[in-house]
């Protein structure tokens, strides 16, 4: 009998040491789970919201309340990067709003914002029939849209002509006025053919536009000056190549990483890094373009190195732009204060 009450004892005892050492574990496991959660929710604070913008249908809005990114589908553009409840920097063409693009339309219909084209342009002739506008897929015609977890993805059809089809992933960082597009290129029928990843960038008339240039640049003047007439106000000093717009055309191309757009407001800087291999243009990797009026615009354009692309192959280029509130009222100083100098 006292053996029995002695194991009675026992197990009573265990069972209250055993519990709490459960309950506790279970406590464990559901503040994982709550934490889980919370760093999600606070990984993709960027909301996407489907409006109808300036006519198009189906835009979306990416928003992390701090700046936002306006994506076209209905268009195949980024249409704007600014600041919330402020305007943007990039350059729309209010005439064509809420028009459809039209792939045997003749004449280029300028929308403006920020979209990629196949380099060298040179060769669009012999590959499209037409020097100009540029290849259908990749600018006159719609694109079908993706969103996940605060991220959109562009899609474009595959172009007639290259057998390519473009993904343009769209991100908004968090907290920081930062946005990055992934550009993909997807050979998926046609004839082998050499093909880089051009991104064209329109942006307002600035007050001034900077190309960044490496330590030592292949260049000897730090740029190489590609069509139209020079441009106005070209400056090339302590590393920076800058000018300004004029009512002409103007194009130069560098091997700069950086490129800044700026006007009393703002600043746009686009990082996208050279590496190795075998660019058009000259071997430039970075232009500028400046138009003429009333298209009060430049273009900053960024380049990839050519590839042979096969069908089932793909490449791929990243584009990092982070928008800031001008400090600086003089252009050469705000640079080098973006740039950390």
């Amino acid at each position: 009998m006292r053996w029995a009450l002695l194991l009675l004892l026992a197990s009573l005892t265990w069972t209250q040491q055993a519990a709490p050492l459960h309950n506790s574990k279970a406590k464990t496991r559901d503040n994982a789970r709550h934490q889980v959660s919370e760093y999600q929710v606070s990984e993709y604070q960027v909301s996407v919201t489907n409006v109808t913008y300036h006519g198009w249908p189906n835009s979306l809005i990416l928003s992390n309340g701090k700046v936002e990114v306006v994506v076209v589908p209905a268009i195949g553009r980024v249409m704007q990067f600014r600041f919330v409840r402020e305007d943007g920097p990039f350059w729309e063409n209010r005439a064509m709003d809420g028009k459809a693009p039209n792939p045997a339309a003749k004449e280029w219909s300028n929308f403006g914002g920020d979209k990629s084209w196949p380099s060298p342009q040179a060769d669009w002739q012999k590959i499209t029939g037409r020097g100009w506008p540029p290849p259908v897929a990749f600018d006159a015609m719609p694109d079908h849209s993706n969103t996940h977890g605060g991220v959109v993805e562009l899609v474009s059809a595959v172009d007639p002509s290259f057998g390519i089809r473009t993904r343009r992933r769209v991100e908004l960082d968090y907290q920081k006025p930062i946005m990055t597009i992934t550009t993909t290129y997807e050979k998926v029928s046609g004839r082998p053919m050499k093909v880089g990843i051009g991104v064209v960038t329109q942006l307002r008339d600035p007050q001034r536009a900077f190309m960044v240039l490496p330590p030592k640049s292949r260049f000897p003047q730090g740029y190489v000056r590609l069509q139209f007439d020079p441009p106005h106000d070209l400056k090339v000093e302590d590393g920076l190549v800058s000018l300004t717009r004029d009512n002409t055309q103007s194009q130069i191309g560098s091997d700069a990483n950086t490129l800044l757009w700026m006007d009393e407001k703002y600043v746009v800087r686009i990082d996208s890094s050279r590496v190795r291999g075998e660019y058009a243009d000259e071997g430039t990797n970075a232009t500028i373009y400046t138009g003429a009026n009333p298209d009060a615009y430049v273009e900053l354009e960024t380049f990839g190195p050519l590839s042979l692309m096969k069908t089932g192959n793909k490449i791929q280029r990243r584009n990092v732009y982070t928008l800031l509130q001008r400090q600086e009222k003089d252009p050469f100083a705000e640079a080098k204060r973006v740039l950390g100098q």
